[in-house]
């Protein structure tokens, strides 16, 4: 089992920054790639970057240039940092990670950004 704890979100101000991050913890060496997903209210959950164990990361079109996945191995963490933030980034974020052909999810923080 893969345990995911978020942290990080908050209220902010457009065009502020937020950095979340995501400790990882379990059967963490069976890990092949960890990501962040978003869901704005009545909206489905979308995915806005993903890592792999090997360092190779994508971003949503919506976030590319504003928000960078990044890991930190000797911490078991990955982060999101997210930059010129925007009122229709605001959402609960949650941190995912797949593990021996299973999804693991973390609770989720919320983000806030107003006008």
């Amino acid at each position: 089992q893969v345990q995911l704890v978020e942290s990080g979100g908050g209220l902010v101000q457009a065009g502020g920054s937020l950095r979340l991050s995501c400790a990882a913890s379990g059967s963490i060496f069976s890990i092949t790639a960890m990501g962040w997903y978003r869901q704005a209210p009545g909206k489905q959950r979308e995915l806005v970057a993903t890592i792999t164990s090997r360092g190779g990361t994508k971003h949503a079109a919506s976030v590319k240039g504003r928000f960078t996945i990044s890991s930190d191995n000797a911490k078991n963490t990955v982060y999101l940092q997210m930059n010129s933030l925007k009122p229709e980034d605001t959402a609960v974020y949650y941190c995912a990670a797949s593990s021996l052909g299973n999804d693991h999810w973390g609770q989720g923080t919320q983000v806030t950004v107003s006008s």
